[in-house]
């Protein structure tokens, strides 16, 4: 597998290499040693640095962030790899998912959710669980001014946004932007198969935006449905070949799935559009 020196991972992550290397000592990381005594990352440690820099994005501490990943990776069996698991912020926790399992990464707590047993958060901070109500319509007639009054709501008031697009579609149903974001809101509150449904009706709509079979690739990887991700963000791709986050998701699947090849090509032209 293609390895990356500590300039390259800093540039596409777009990360200093003071810290790429300070990561590299947290121990976490397996990185190589290549010309010159320099670190040669792969692309499984590219992954985990993704998710360390999403994480601090998220404001999750930088000593929580190593801590937990330095944890897991002494804890994981044998021939297991960090980056096959998800680790997300909730709150004042992080939570680690593993298939259907999910536990706190410091205490090991195993956590059980009775409504939704089958969803994986994607990486990311984890808002509140939407009150998605019955809506009706604020007092405005067009829909695309409904849709960009979610827009604008999105930032301060999701259940807002959520009541502004349902409107939307209420007057429109074939907006094909709107059953995107309204997608985005049902997935971030865990209702992924509604979701779903809501992006593969935009797709259907013709529309020339690739950001409905991207998001329906992360949905589906959020279910375990990994070849249909790969055919979304694949279908992404085909859209609008600069998608980079679609190539980079499709090469991390490519990997777990065993497809090398492709997943080095796939990288291959992530590390071109960010450069």
């Amino acid at each position: 597998m293609e390895s990356f020196s500590t300039r390259e991972v800093a540039r596409l992550l777009g990360v200093s290499e003071t810290q790429v290397r300070s990561q590299a000592r947290a121990g976490f990381l397996t990185p190589e040693r290549g010309p010159r005594n320099g670190y040669r990352f792969s692309f499984q440690d590219l992954v985990l640095l993704r998710t360390a820099r999403e994480l601090a994005h998220a404001r999750v501490p930088p000593r929580r962030i190593r801590t937990a990943l330095c944890d897991l990776a002494r804890q994981l069996p044998r021939g297991r790899s960090l980056s096959e698991i998800r680790i997300i912020p909730d709150g004042d926790t992080l939570l680690v998912y593993d298939g259907d399992s999910a536990w706190d990464s410091e205490s090991g707590q195993l956590q059980i959710d009775f409504t939704a047993p089958e969803v994986r958060p994607s990486i990311g901070p984890v808002p509140r669980p939407l009150a998605l109500t019955s809506c009706r319509s604020p007092d405005v007639a067009d829909a695309w001014e409904l849709f960009e009054l979610g827009l604008e709501l999105e930032g301060t008031d999701s259940a807002g946004a959520y009541q502004a697009y349902s409107a939307a579609l209420a007057q429109d149903p074939a907006l094909a932007e709107a059953h995107v974001n309204l997608g985005r809101l049902l997935q971030l509150a865990g209702r992924t198969q509604e979701a779903i449904e809501h992006y593969l009706t935009s797709i259907r709509s013709g529309t020339s935006d690739p950001t409905a079979n991207f998001n329906l690739g992360t949905a589906f990887e959020e279910l375990g449905r990994w070849r249909e991700a790969v055919a979304a963000y694949r279908q992404a791709i085909d859209t609008d070949e600069r998608f980079a986050d679609a190539h980079f998701n499709l090469a991390r699947l490519c990997d777990q799935l065993g497809r090398r090849t492709e997943a080095i090509r796939h990288l291959r032209v992530y590390r071109r559009l960010v450069e």
